[in-house]
């Protein structure tokens, strides 16, 4: 069965089963969810199915397999951002690919990774391809946040939408492609069902645990302690906006004990915005961890 060695999302893969089995395949699709979940996973193995130019699909023996499996397919294109967005020249490129016709399978397959980047005359200029795309031509869109998108563009995808992987899932994921075990419950809950996010996460666990156990008891931590732990929880700048992501967390689990933790939440929000307009770190961050013990125990 197609999508048998990817882990998560067992509906979809039913869906996309279905779709190839019935050769009932659309000319666009969306495959909407958060990051590293296997969206490119899925749209990978179902460009694959639909390239292959046996019956049985995915035969992993016909030519278009083959030049599939070793990155040589001409009838398979991946288009990714160039830096942060993808432009309307990338755009006008695959549409001038498009209408050429397949050199090895009867169908063309385009894949626009991070797609929810397309600035807004990429997205225009992508349109007409989506609205009178040729008949052997299937676009796979794929995106984290479709609220980038243009009304037009979503009308004109079959949207699917991806789960993220749960606990086990994950697990099995980290330990099968990655060789991680005896994971830890902090990078569960800070990954979320990401792959990547749990990857990055692996030389950081020390960091977490620390970050989650001053911020796990501000009612209880004297101010000093609290400073006296800023060098240590903040040390590595990269990953300062990743960190207040998780102290949001802890504080939005601590809401049903103490309704002041909302305020909290904001003020991280505003801590992140600071940071993000390059305000000086090591002010932006003693005023952080300042007004949050106040806001507490004042």
């Amino acid at each position: 069965m197609i999508f048998s060695n990817i882990v998560g999302n067992e509906k979809n893969k039913e869906l996309l089963n279905q779709i190839i089995e019935t050769d009932n395949i659309a000319h666009s699709y969306m495959f909407i969810g958060e990051e590293s979940i296997g969206k490119m996973l899925f749209a990978k193995e179902f460009a694959k199915a639909i390239l292959c130019m046996n019956d049985e699909k995915q035969c992993n023996k016909c030519k278009s397999c083959i030049e599939f499996d070793t990155y040589n397919n001409p009838d398979f294109i991946i288009l990714e951002p160039d830096g942060n967005s993808i432009k309307i020249d990338q755009i006008r490129e695959l549409t001038k690919n498009v209408y050429e016709k397949p050199v090895v399978s009867a169908r063309k397959v385009y894949i626009i990774n991070d797609s929810n980047y397309m600035t807004k005359e990429a997205q225009n200029s992508l349109l007409k391809t989506l609205e009178e795309p040729p008949e052997y031509v299937t676009i796979i869109l794929i995106a984290s946040n479709e609220n980038l998108f243009l009304p037009t563009i979503k009308s004109r995808c079959t949207k699917i939408a991806f789960n993220k992987l749960t606990n086990n899932e994950l697990a099995k994921v980290l330990e099968k492609e990655y060789n991680y075990t005896n994971i830890p419950e902090i990078t569960f809950k800070i990954a979320d069902g990401s792959v990547g996010r749990a990857i990055s996460l692996k030389d950081s666990e020390e960091i977490y645990t620390k970050v989650d156990k001053v911020f796990s008891r501000l009612e209880n931590i004297d101010i000093i302690d609290l400073i006296s732990n800023k060098e240590e929880v903040f040390k590595d700048k990269e990953e300062v906006i990743q960190i207040l992501n998780y102290i949001n967390l802890i504080f939005f689990d601590k809401i049903r004990m103490n309704s002041k933790y909302i305020e909290c939440m904001k003020i991280v929000e505003d801590t992140k915005d600071r940071l993000n307009k390059n305000n000086n770190f090591d002010m932006t961050i003693d005023n952080f961890i300042m007004t949050v013990w106040e806001e507490i125990n004042g």
